[in-house]
C-alpha cells in the first residue's frame, strides 16, 4: 500500500468517525441528554477483590489527635479508615522530637515518648492502625539542623549508630506499651516524600550524597525496628513521584533490592510497600502525570529489580489549590467542596481498581477535617463505595455516545458471602462549569437472582446531597470574601478555624447556618422492589454533571 493510498484512507477513518460522534450526539440531545450510555453488567463472572480505596487518613502530627474526638453520626469516617497515618512522628523539631529537652546536646537519652504512645492509643480507639512515619531526625542528634519549608530538620544524624538506638528505643516503649504481636500489624515508613529536598537532604545538598544519606537512614531504622519488634514488621517509604526530586528514587528501590544494607553488611533490606504523593493542581487541571503513571513508574522499577507482592498506596495528595484566600490558594484538606469533587473521587477509585492500587490516603472527609464536621460528597462517595470493597469484580461493558473528554465509566461487584451486587457509576469531566447530564441504563445478568424478588438500594451524590452550593450562595448573600478564609475558599472544611478565620463570619456560620446545611448534606437512599426474570435487571439513572450514581442490589428476603 503506497503512502498517498494509506494517508487518505487514515483521512475517511477520521472523518467517519467524527461523523458517528456528531450523530451520536444528534440522538443523544434529541433524548434529552448528551450522554447516553448503557453498561452490560455480568455478575456471573467474578474476579478479583476489589480492596479497600479509602482505607488510610493523615494526620499532620500526632498532637493532630485531640484528647477528645467527637464523630458525628452523619459523618464517620471511621467506618472505613484502617490506617491513620502520623506523619513526621519521630521527630525534627522540638514539637516533633520525642526527648525531655530536645536542646540539651549533652544528654541523648532523655527520651518522652508519651506523645507518641498517646497517639497511637487514640488510633487504636478509633478502630484503626497506626502508620507512623519516623525520619525527621530529633535536633539535637545533628550539628547544625537545617529547617526546610515544612518546619522540620532536613539533615541526616551526625552519628547513624545513635540514630539507631534512638528509633530502637521508640521500638521498645511501643512493644512494652501495646506488644510485639499488636505492633507488628501497624505499618512504619520512613519519611516523607525522601527524594523531596524540602523534607530530606545531606548537609552538601548533593542529590548522590542525600540518595546515600537516605538509603544509610533507611538501613538503620528498618534494623532497629526489626531488631526490638519482629523481623516481620511492616516498613516502607514514601517518595513524591508525582515530580522529580532532587534524586531518583530508582537508586533506593534498587538498593532496597540488591545494595549492601549500610547497618548489617547484607545484600538488601527490608521493604513492604513503595507508597508516594499524588497531586492534581487544581480542580479543573490535571498534573503533568496520572495517578496511574505515578504507581507505574514505582511498580515498575521495583518488579525490574526483582521485588514483587509489595504494596502500592497514596500516603498524600487529591489536589493542591483553588482560588486564593487571606493567606494562599491551597485546599486545606486538598479537596474542594463542589461535586467536581465526587466524579473526582469516584474516577480515582476505579483507576485505583484498574491499576492495581491498594489506598488513596486523605487529609479529611467533613467540615471538620476527619471527624467532627458535617459530610462532604468526599465522604459519601468513600463511604458508600466501601460498601463495595470486599466483593469480587465482575465485568462492566459500555457502550454510548457522550461528549468528548467526559468520562462515563462503572465499576462492579459481587459479594457471595452477603448475596449483594454493588454498582458504582460516575459522569465526570474536569471541568467545574460541565453543564450535561448522563442517562444510565444498566443491563444487569444476575443469574443467581433468577426468580426472585430484589431490593434495588439507589444513592445519587450530586448537588442534591451536597450543602456546597448553598454555602456558595449564601456566602454572596452574606459578603463571606474570599480574604475571610486563610485557605483557599473552595475547601469545604468550613468548620476549622485554619480555614474560616474571619471571626463574624464563623459566628454567622455556626449561629446560623450550619445546622441547614446538615439538611442539605444529607445522602437519602431510593429504595424500591424488582423481579429478577431470566436471570436479567435492567436499572435507570440520570447522573447529573460529576454525579456518582450507586447502586446495591439484593435478594428482597436478605436486603438490610
Amino acid at each position: 500500500m503506497t503512502d498517498s493510498v494509506l494517508k487518505n484512507l487514515t483521512r475517511i477513518v477520521a472523518v467517519l468517525t467524527a461523523l458517528f460522534t456528531f450523530i451520536t450526539g444528534v440522538v443523544n440531545m434529541t433524548a434529552g441528554f448528551a450522554n447516553k450510555v448503557t453498561f452490560a453488567v455480568d455478575a456471573s463472572r467474578p474476579g478479583e477483590v476489589i480492596g479497600n480505596k479509602v482505607s488510610n487518613a493523615n494526620m499532620w502530627s500526632g498532637g493532630s489527635l485531640p484528647g477528645d474526638i467527637f464523630i458525628d453520626p452523619d459523618a464517620d469516617p471511621t467506618i472505613f479508615t484502617q490506617y491513620i497515618q502520623i506523619m513526621t512522628a519521630t521527630g525534627g523539631s522540638a514539637e516533633r522530637d520525642l526527648f525531655k529537652d530536645p536542646y540539651d546536646r549533652s544528654v541523648l537519652n532523655d527520651y518522652d515518648f508519651s506523645p507518641l504512645i498517646g497517639a497511637c492509643r487514640k488510633i487504636l480507639e478509633l478502630g484503626a492502625k497506626p502508620h507512623i512515619k519516623t525520619g525527621a531526625v530529633p535536633l539535637k542528634l545533628t550539628t547544625d539542623p537545617h529547617f526546610g519549608v515544612f518546619g522540620v530538620n532536613v539533615y541526616p544524624p551526625d552519628d547513624y549508630e545513635q540514630y539507631y538506638t534512638y528509633i530502637g528505643e521508640i521500638a521498645k516503649a511501643l512493644v512494652a506499651e501495646f506488644g510485639a504481636g499488636e505492633v507488628l500489624t501497624w505499618r512504619f515508613g520512613v519519611l516523607t516524600e525522601y527524594e523531596n529536598k524540602d523534607w530530606f537532604m545531606a548537609k552538601s545538598g548533593d542529590p548522590h550524597d542525600s540518595m546515600v544519606a537516605f538509603c544509610k537512614l533507611y538501613d538503620y531504622t528498618v534494623a532497629a525496628l526489626q531488631d526490638n519488634i519482629g523481623r516481620d514488621v511492616t516498613v516502607g517509604a514514601h517518595s513524591m513521584t508525582v515530580a522529580d526530586g532532587l534524586w531518583d528514587e530508582r537508586d533506593f528501590i534498587e538498593h532496597c533490592a540488591k545494595g549492601a544494607n549500610y547497618k548489617t553488611g547484607a545484600a538488601g533490606t527490608r521493604i513492604c510497600f513503595l507508597n508516594a504523593s499524588f497531586y492534581d493542581s487544581r480542580p479543573g487541571e490535571f498534573g503533568d502525570r496520572s495517578l496511574p503513571e505515578t504507581v507505574a513508574e514505582l511498580r515498575g522499577a521495583a518488579e525490574n529489580a526483582g521485588l514483587f507482592g509489595l504494596t502500592y498506596g497514596i500516603d498524600e495528595g487529591r489536589i493542591l489549590s483553588g482560588t486564593k484566600g487571606a493567606a494562599a490558594g491551597d485546599l486545606n484538606l486538598r479537596i474542594c467542596g463542589f461535586t467536581y469533587q465526587a466524579g473526582y473521587d469516584a474516577r480515582l477509585i476505579k483507576q485505583m481498581a484498574d491499576n492495581g492500587i491498594d489506598y488513596f490516603s486523605s487529609w479529611g472527609m467533613t467540615t471538620n477535617g476527619h471527624w467532627g464536621g458535617l459530610p462532604t460528597v468526599s465522604y459519601h462517595v468513600a463511604r458508600r463505595f466501601f460498601d463495595m470493597a470486599g466483593s469480587a469484580r465482575v465485568p462492566v461493558a459500555k457502550r454510548g455516545g457522550y461528549l468528548k473528554d467526559a468520562e462515563v465509566e462503572a465499576l462492579a461487584g459481587y459479594d457471595e458471602a452477603g448475596g449483594t451486587l454493588f454498582i458504582m457509576a460516575y459522569n465526570f469531566k474536569n471541568k467545574l462549569d460541565y453543564k450535561v447530564p448522563s442517562a444510565m441504563t444498566f443491563r444487569v445478568s444476575v443469574p443467581q437472582f433468577d426468580g426472585k424478588d430484589v431490593t434495588v438500594t439507589k444513592y445519587v451524590v450530586d448537588d442534591d446531597a451536597n450543602f456546597f452550593d448553598e454555602w456558595q450562595e449564601d456566602r454572596l448573600t452574606h459578603g463571606i470574601t474570599d480574604d475571610c478564609f486563610v485557605w483557599s475558599p473552595d475547601d469545604p472544611a468550613i468548620d476549622t478555624p485554619t480555614t474560616l478565620n474571619a471571626p463574624w463570619a464563623r459566628d454567622l456560620y455556626f449561629g446560623q447556618l450550619r445546622e441547614k446545611y446538615r439538611e442539605c448534606a444529607k445522602l437519602t437512599p431510593e429504595v424500591s422492589r424488582a423481579t429478577v426474570e431470566g436471570g436479567k435487571l435492567t436499572l435507570e439513572a440520570t447522573a447529573a454533571p460529576n454525579a456518582v450514581v450507586f447502586f446495591s442490589i439484593a435478594p428482597a428476603e436478605s436486603a438490610q
